[in-house]
């Protein structure tokens, strides 16, 4: 896989040394990338696929931040290797992904080093903590009529006009119920927003 295609902000003598150090490890659709509570080892660029992260309460609630897809880094995997901390997240692979794992020991010379890698850091940083602010506005300050429109919107913005996702996983996801979601997924099909069958949502008119 050429990494230059995926990151081409890095200039050659970087995407080498990030060959050089970087492992390439697959996850499976479903599998695990990163458990609340754990400790990370390295640091993942995603090269393919794409990946979600939740916050889980202490009822072992989930709740849906934000997807990582080909070209993004797991800002949390670098401010905990670097720091030595635990996850405070969750992520979960939506489809097959194939990730470039960077040790953590590497990082202080990456960014005194490569100007470019630091400037990325700061990027990834700062692209997620603004979809952060974007969720926190919208679970905060909106309805969940919206808070559904917002998830929606985002949902096909990355996969596509016909999503496939269940009614419970919508639920999960907004930290509500089936039952208050497919009423409204109702709502927006009967408005002929949307047109829902089993597992799959299409959009029409969002």
């Amino acid at each position: 896989m050429e990494l230059g295609s995926i990151f081409p902000q890095f200039d050659h003598a970087l995407l080498k040394h990030l060959e050089a150090i970087g492992q390439v490890t697959e996850f499976e659709e479903g599998e695990m990338l990163m458990r609340s509570g754990q400790y990370f080892k390295n640091s993942l660029l995603i090269l393919e696929g794409q990946v979600k992260l939740y916050r889980e309460g202490q009822e072992g609630e989930e709740f849906f931040l934000y997807y990582l897809e080909k070209g993004n880094a797991c800002a949390l995997s670098m401010i905990c290797a670097e720091k030595n901390e635990s996850s405070a997240i969750k992520a979960r692979a939506l489809s097959k992904v194939t990730a470039l794992a960077i040790p953590i020991h590497y990082m202080d010379g990456l960014m005194r080093e490569y100007r470019q890698w630091y400037y990325f850091v700061l990027e990834t940083y700062r692209s997620r903590f603004s979809e952060l602010l974007e969720v926190i506005d919208h679970v905060v300050f909106h309805s969940m009529d919206e808070k559904l429109e917002f998830y929606l919107t985002r949902q096909f913005d990355l996969l596509g006009d016909r999503i496939t996702v269940t009614h419970q996983e919508i639920a999960d996801d907004l930290n509500s119920s089936r039952e208050v979601i497919s009423r409204l997924l109702k709502k927006l099909e009967s408005q002929k927003r949307i047109s829902i069958s089993r597992n799959e949502i299409t959009k029409l008119k969002f």
